[in-house]
């Protein structure tokens, strides 16, 4: 598994039911997202910044999402070039199933 967190500035701070707002409008296309695992949408406690933190299942599959016409809609949708740093996420605790994950 890997995760990549991507983060960008967005042109005037917004509050947390301004991101809220926003984020609802592109959470559905995530949800068919092939080796998608899971998405968490963050904003910083300034509301200057936000982005995601992506569960992948490979890289590959993250790949084929951040694309160069994805950075364009990040771009266009919160007016800055995206950041992303890719992760290697060998175990995870989820204690909403109560299971330890690790790769095989």
């Amino acid at each position: 598994m890997i995760t990549v967190i991507v983060e960008f500035k967005l042109p005037a701070p917004i509050s947390e039911a301004e991101a809220k707002e926003v984020f609802l409008s592109t959470a559905p296309k995530y949800t068919v997202m092939q080796g998608l695992i899971r998405k968490y949408y963050f904003l910083s406690e300034d509301g200057s910044k936000g982005g995601g933190i992506y569960l992948w299942n490979t890289r590959e599959d993250a790949d084929r999402v951040y694309t160069d016409e994805w950075k364009a809609f990040i771009r266009g949708k919160y007016g800055s070039e995206p950041s992303l740093t890719y992760l290697a996420c060998p175990v995870i605790v989820d204690n909403l199933s109560n299971e330890i994950i690790a790769n095989t």
